[in-house]
């Protein structure tokens, strides 16, 4: 049988194998409900089963009984029935008749209780399996905390049976129901041990393993038989699923080194079938021994990463080059074997560890970086590495969270109508981006420590999606601005400390401000009106209107609403504003501009009167008209789809060059195109802009003219000539007349994210498609729970009862369950020190 077919035949046994553990929609429903009486004489002996006992189902209680439906499918398929108990409201008995009881749920094997677990503990479906396997088989799952109890089973297994050692940061995850049901098929050939202790997986040697991630190890201890020698360990360097479980079990059980006598292209292993490499050491009968020895030694350094054989050369007709002593066989159909000369098994390991070691050998070395340049831009992780990689670095790190007030469902929209403005964050306690734009958030906290009239808090929309759907807020995170609880303004820009701090200080005045005397309305000009905004650097807009210009000053105030946050906005209109716009030689309906606290005051006509094409306005004249582009900034030029001339230099440009390239920029027709520059020294990324401009790096300065949007065609301004505002002109005028020939074309493809933005409630929606999220109880709350006071005695608006009020670890997820997510850092946790992610 081909090698092609082996692995066709293995894969769709494998699919078989693994279907029962892969939960299905739409199926009937399995959830029985029965009375009391009905449930206990239906028990039958050696049959498992999962009982919930309720007299009536309260809105607290509803995501726990869908979570219990959903699994009732996985359950079955280990034989194990679930059952929702219907209580009569007389029934006083053991499981009906005390309300902590109605908040467990019991695990029966025939008519004898397993297991009684609290509800808030079966949260999600990997929780309700990993749980209910695990009670089941606790006889069979040893469950260590020391590395003395770890080495006891290691010793009692010693020639006997192999061991598969499993760490998991938290019991509940999606990674311990992958043990428990590997555990459930594997249980009788190997012996499984598990442990939340991170300082256990340390002790074990596993020094590079970080332990916010679960890992397996498997112990080969059926080989051992010297008690004072570790069993040999290999870990499993894939995500613990199902399906890995099996592959790296499948793997560990194939033959340590395969004797082979046939052509290597009719081989066909476990390893190839598996998609692995497989590595023939050449032998001869002179050396038949010692390349034994070598085989087994690089098997053992490749065991998990790929297969060894050994092939000897006296019994295979072979034209291979005598001097080659090893061959690779990849999984790829049509890839011929490749025949090699190495020095030592170094090499051969390197070979295969090191998937572009087989690239230098053969080919072509910038083709081998082009095609995992190509690899790397198809992973779907990496737009998260560095955000993942920031959190989980300074994970440990405490956040000062005294100054953010923490919502509820319950305390939301008292707090918002507590103070004048609200600001509030609403963010996934396990996520990334979230958790780092928290830390930004704390930095503003304190930068507006003491700022009247202005309450920042968060919601964990983990904990509450049932209030950030109501909010309308699908991604996170997002922050939004309250004004006494009634009109909100979204943050759209960047995440830093500086920006949202602005943003924040902008919404406290109102947008646009109505100024009710021209001494008013110069001082606004000028930026020392209104007074709280006079540290903050920003270009003031006034909006100039006479009485019959009504329609413009309607748009201009529905405009402002828009703008609020972004942009401070003034408007004048009373009896003499004729004679504050005949001082800037404009006519109202007018637009009145000053930049650098009213030094330069520019008059613009507003001869367009919808509010859209008066946002448009705004937002392009309050840019600066010669702007130094940064990583910050780009967004801002970039959205009005214009031409870029722009002006790269390392360090500061000369003050000819600045002033030549500000008179270009004054002079242009308005709205033509960006002048810009760039520094490449503040902002290096400019450096791999000028790559992809040109073949090689071009003499800086360079001014260059690109059209994005248009054609993607790249222009260089001579650099013979000096940058001169007639000399930019006279070039502009060519590449008008289309005589200058461009120095490169970009591609046609749009310039977007590798991969379009998550949609968190919806990701949540889909994981539990009917939780209500208009009742997103906490886990053990009912209808008539009342939220502690806070600290300071306030009914009104109270903070969760956690010590997350003072002090929060970055990268730790939500305090209770529906805020564990399995996915990121685990959060040491006191008592049994049980990890809780």
């Amino acid at each position: 049988m081909s090698a092609q077919k082996d692995r066709w035949v293995f894969s769709f046994s494998f699919l078989l194998f693994c279907a029962s553990s892969i939960p299905t929609r739409g199926s009937a429903r399995l959830l029985q409900e029965l009375s009391p009486q009905e449930y206990f004489s239906s028990l039958q002996a050696g049959r498992a089963s999962l009982a919930y006992f309720s007299h009536n189902v309260s809105p607290g209680a509803q995501p726990f009984l869908e979570q219990i439906e959903n699994s009732a499918e996985a359950l079955q398929d280990y034989g194990i029935s679930v059952v929702k108990v219907n209580c009569p409201k007389e029934d006083v008995s053991r499981y009906c008749g005390k309300q902590n009881a109605l908040r467990r749920a019991y695990l029966f094997r025939g008519n004898m209780l397993i297991r009684e677990f609290p509800t808030d503990a079966l949260f999600d479906v990997n929780s309700i399996v990993a749980n209910v396997l695990f009670a089941l088989l606790f006889n069979e799952v040893k469950y260590v905390e020391t590395l003395a109890d770890l080495q006891n089973i290691e010793n009692a297994l010693k020639g006997r049976s192999n061991m598969v050692f499993a760490y998991v940061p938290a019991t509940g995850t999606a990674e311990h129901r992958a043990v428990m049901e590997a555990a459930f098929a594997y249980g009788t050939v190997h012996q499984f041990v598990l442990t939340t202790e991170a300082t256990l997986l340390k002790d074990t040697g596993d020094d590079e393993s970080d332990v916010s991630s679960a890992r397996l190890l498997f112990c080969h201890c059926q080989q051992a038989t010297d008690l004072a020698e570790p069993c040999r360990r290999t870990a499993m360097g894939q995500t613990l699923t199902m399906l890995n479980i099996h592959r790296h079990l499948k793997l560990m059980g194939a033959p340590l080194v395969t004797e082979v006598a046939e052509d290597p292209e009719k081989v066909s292993t476990v390893h190839l079938q598996l998609g692995l490499p497989l590595v023939f050491i050449l032998s001869q009968k002179e050396t038949y021994e010692a390349d034994r020895r070598t085989a087994e030694f690089v098997a053992w350094q490749l065991l998990g990463k790929a297969g060894v054989a050994l092939l000897s050369r006296d019994l295979v007709d072979l034209n291979i080059l005598l001097r080659s002593n090893v061959a690779l066989k990849t999984p790829d159909e049509g890839v011929p074997i490749k025949y090699l000369v190495l020095e030592d098994t170094d090499e051969v390991i390197t070979l295969v560890e090191d998937k572009n070691k087989i690239e230098q050998i053969q080919e072509d070395e910038e083709e081998e970086e082009e095609d995992e340049e190509e690899k790397e831009n198809n992973n779907q992780d990496i737009q998260d590495d560095q955000v993942v990689e920031a959190v989980s670095r300074d994970k440990k790190r405490e956040l000062p969270l005294e100054q953010i007030l923490v919502l509820t469902e319950e305390t939301f929209h008292s707090a918002l109508l507590e103070t004048a403005r609200t600001v509030v964050l609403f963010y996934a306690s396990w996520e990334a981006v979230s958790l780092a734009v928290l830390r930004s958030y704390t930095e503003v906290a304190d930068h507006l420590k003491g700022t009247q009239g202005v309450l920042l808090s968060r919601v964990n929309c983990w904990d509450w999606p049932g209030v950030c759907a109501k909010e309308n807020v699908t991604q996170l995170p997002t922050i939004k601005i309250y004004e006494k609880g009634e009109r909100s303004v979204m943050y759209n820009g960047m995440w830093g400390t500086e920006e949202l701090t602005s943003f924040i200080m902008l919404s406290r005045v109102s947008c646009p401000l109505k100024l009710a005397t021209i001494d008013e309305a110069e001082g606004y000009l000028r930026g020392e009106f209104p007074s709280e905004l006079s540290s903050y650097h920003h270009t003031s807009l006034l909006g100039v209107f006479s009485t019959a210009t009504s329609e413009a000053r309607e748009a201009f105030e529905e405009a402002g609403s828009i703008l609020s946050g972004h942009v401070t906005m003034g408007m004048y209109f009373e009896d003499d504003a004729l004679a504050l716009s005949r001082k800037y030689a404009v006519s109202p309906p007018a637009l009145l501009l000053a930049r650098s606290g009213g030094r330069s005051v520019e008059g613009i006509a507003l001869s367009k009167q919808s509010a859209q094409d008066m946002v448009r306005t705004i937002r392009y004249e309050s840019l600066d008209i010669f702007p130094e582009i940064t990583v910050q900034n780009l967004p801002r030029y970039l959205q009005f789809r214009k031409p870029f001339l722009i002006l790269f230099s390392d360090g500061d440009i000369s003050q000819m060059e600045s002033k030549e390239m500000l008179k270009l920029a004054k002079g242009r027709p308005q709205e033509a195109f960006v002048a810009c520059w760039l520094n490449l020294k503040k902002t290096p990324v400019g450096r791999g802009v000028l790559k992809a401009y040109f073949a090689s790096m071009p003499s800086l300065p360079v001014l260059v003219w690109v059209n994005l949007h248009a054609g993607g065609q790249v222009f260089k301004f001579p650099s013979e000539q000096s940058i001169t505002e007639m000399n930019i002109l006279s070039w502009l005028e060519k590449l008008k007349a289309g005589l200058e020939i461009p120095s490169s074309t970009l591609s046609e493809e749009d310039w977007k994210p590798p991969l379009p933005a998550y949609d968190f409630l919806q990701m949540m929606e889909t994981a539990v498609p009917e939780l209500p999220l208009h009742t997103s109880h906490r886990r053990g709350d009912t209808p008539e729970r009342h939220p502690p006071e806070s600290p300071g005695g306030d009914t009104a608006v109270r903070e969760e009862p956690s010590q997350e009020t003072k002090a929060e670890k970055v990268g730790s997820p939500g305090r209770d369950l529906r805020g564990t997510a399995p996915r990121l850092a685990a959060r040491e946790k006191q008592g049994k020190r049980h990890s809780k992610l």
